[in-house]
């Protein structure tokens, strides 16, 4: 137990070490996304938000849990997130468990961010093998901001580019 908290210790500090390559600048994003939104978000929605602009702006990866009820605002901040790594001109991506959910994910998403430009695609293992090729190709060369879907994001045949944000959807 000991040498695997040593080794925990020593990945955490290590993912923590600034690195040469500029972190993402928001700058905008929020204000984009609040103006395009069909609703007015709660305290609480800008809190968060907030929040994750300043997570973004550090040059060490953050991980932070957002949790609520359904309908809390969950998806609408992980949207911001995604939005503000392709307007840095990077890339996001959504995992969610099921098909079902990575497909409704899919769905808010291009509705909340596809007005903006930013047109999310959809990865999932049940695709034909060829969709699968021709969407892994266009992440490689970071051709797509963003990606939505299964577990498929992360085999071992998928390459992002310059992979920014992750969010993760456990239900």
């Amino acid at each position: 137990l000991f040498a695997l908290q040593i080794r925990l210790a020593q990945r955490r500090r290590q993912a923590k070490v600034t690195h040469d390559q500029a972190e993402l600048d928001p700058a905008g994003a929020m204000e984009e996304l609040r103006s395009a939104l069909p609703f007015k978000l709660t305290g609480a929605q800008e809190r968060v938000m907030a929040e994750v602009l300043e997570d973004l702006r550090r040059p060490e990866a953050a991980n932070r849990l957002i949790h609520g009820d359904v309908g809390a605002g969950k998806t609408v901040i992980a949207a911001l997130a995604l939005l503000a790594a392709a307007r840095a001109g990077k890339q996001g991506a959504l995992m969610a468990p099921t098909e079902m959910l990575a497909q409704q994910h899919h769905r808010t998403l291009t509705e909340l961010l596809g007005p903006l430009g930013v047109q999310p695609v959809l990865l999932m293992g049940s695709m034909p093998a060829a969709e699968k090729r021709a969407i892994q190709r266009d992440l490689m060369t970071g051709e797509i901001p963003l990606a939505v879907g299964t577990h498929a994001l992360f085999q071992e045949s998928v390459t992002f580019r310059d992979l920014a944000v992750a969010v993760i959807d456990e239900q």
